[in-house]
């Protein structure tokens, strides 16, 4: 079985104190040089011959890590393995080669942040960083692959559909929901009675009596709902109703007004909103749709309502 390491790679305990380990000295100075010289993580993985821990194989995240550990430049209680010019050029090409690959736009970031799939409900993953051959899909291997690419440009187009079409309509953003409803139900029915009898004893056990009343009283709180919908559905209304059509996305507007993005398998996309209102975005490649509200264009409609 694998053995967790006690001290950073490249040190070690000897007499009560933490100290070098000649040997992984030598790897974590390699690891710097190759790194600085152009090799990538995982090439460096695979080439160390020093093992990084009894029954551990290298991999890149263990190399990035080592990259990052500032201890290697020493502190009181970690001796310096590391120059300060050598570990801030390493990671300065480390924070670059991340940002020209892997980040994206803040405005991106919101949007992969609501947006799920449709079959299973894990969250979509983009692929391609701020290359032009971006790729949205589910990132659940026993899920199924989208059947078309999904674009930012077509995602983003579907989100402004959607909001345009609210802004034309205000009346999609109707909900019916009370704020709170209480039903009572057959258990709470007869936790009544059983109290009215006891009650009405000739002889009452006052410490059962209090005790069942409580009872009862948690019953009944259990059976209240309370809905935030109809606040909600006033809040988006503030926010959307005579506003102009938008011609960009606005972020901030998305981030008040859209909880959640659902992507199907065939990319039809659908915009959740945070009164719980979800309303179809009708493309080229979408199918029939169950109940809910489809838009097209400038216009939406009730799916049921034919």
């Amino acid at each position: 079985m694998a053995k967790n390491r006690k001290f950073p790679f490249g040190y070690m305990m000897q007499n009560g104190e933490i100290t070098t380990n000649p040997k992984e000295v030598l790897a974590v100075v390699t690891i710097f040089r190759r790194y600085i010289s152009g090799e990538s993580l995982t090439t460096i993985a695979q080439s160390m011959d020093i093992p990084y821990n009894e029954g551990i194989v290298w991999n890149k995240n263990m190399v990035k890590r080592i990259i990052e550990n500032e201890k290697y430049l020493g502190t009181d209680k970690y001796p310096q393995l590391i120059d300060e010019d050598t570990f801030h050029s390493a990671n300065a090409k480390r924070v670059a080669k991340a940002t020209s690959l892997c980040v994206i736009s803040d405005d991106l970031q919101e949007i992969r942040n609501r947006t799920f799939c449709k079959e299973c409900g894990q969250r979509m993953f983009r692929k391609g960083g701020n290359t032009r051959s971006e790729k949205w899909d589910c990132c659940r291997k026993e899920c199924y692959p989208l059947e078309y690419r999904l674009t930012d440009q077509m995602l983003i187009g579907a989100i402004l559909n959607v909001l345009n079409s609210v802004i034309a309509n205000p009346n999609l953003l109707e909900c019916s929901s009370e704020s709170s409803t209480y039903t009572p139900s057959g258990e709470i029915i007869r936790q009544q009675n059983e109290i009215r009898h006891m009650m009405d004893s000739a002889q009452i056990d006052y410490d059962r009596t209090k005790s069942e009343i409580l009872r009862l009283a948690q019953m009944q709180y259990d059976c209240c709902t309370y809905s935030e919908k109809p606040q909600q559905t006033e809040l988006l209304k503030s926010l959307l109703v005579g506003h102009e059509q938008l011609n960009s996305l606005d972020i901030g507007l998305l981030k008040s007004c859209v909880s959640r993005i659902w992507v199907s398998h065939f990319c039809t996309i659908e915009i959740e909103l945070i009164n719980s209102t979800i309303i179809h975005n009708i493309t080229e490649r979408s199918i029939a749709n169950g109940n809910g509200i489809e838009c097209n264009s400038d216009s939406c409609k009730a799916a049921d309502s034919e």
